[in-house]
């Protein structure tokens, strides 16, 4: 197996050797490589492939981070044919949160989430994404 260095803030490397203790992992390079694969497989659901989707982002950051908000206008932008709809909101004392809903494919959103988690500063991402052209709503 291939060693690599990687860096990374003493909290995350904290945080990480925490979860491993907790949960039973021999180490925190296995939390790293099981983090990696589900990464990498997030958007290979093959039951999605080739279809409609809608996608739901939900982004937190500082608001004092004048930055990130700024960062995820021009994103908005680049991807205005992507972008349905967009809100901003204040949450709390010192944070804000920016809610994207997206409609394409799963290339297409997957592209856009990872421009959203390679902005620096970003506190939080969350997503869903599901078909838009679902005929059985039971299923």
């Amino acid at each position: 197996m291939t060693v690599v260095s990687v860096s990374m803030p003493d909290e995350l490397l904290e945080r990480i050797d925490a979860f491993a203790d907790e949960h039973g992992y021999t180490g925190r390079s296995e939390v790293v490589r099981e983090a990696a694969r589900n990464l990498l497989g997030e958007f290979e659901d093959k039951q999605l492939e080739d279809r409609e989707l809608m996608g739901v982002i939900t982004v937190l950051f500082d608001y004092q981070s004048t930055d990130v908000e700024q960062r995820m206008m021009h994103i908005r932008h680049d991807y205005d044919e992507l972008v349905t709809s967009n809100v901003h909101n204040h949450v709390g004392d010192h944070y804000c949160m920016e809610l994207f809903i997206l409609e394409g494919s799963m290339a297409d959103i997957s592209t856009f989430v990872g421009k959203i988690r390679a902005t620096q500063d970003i506190l939080s991402i969350d997503y869903s994404v599901m078909p838009v052209d679902r005929i059985d709503p039971l299923s």
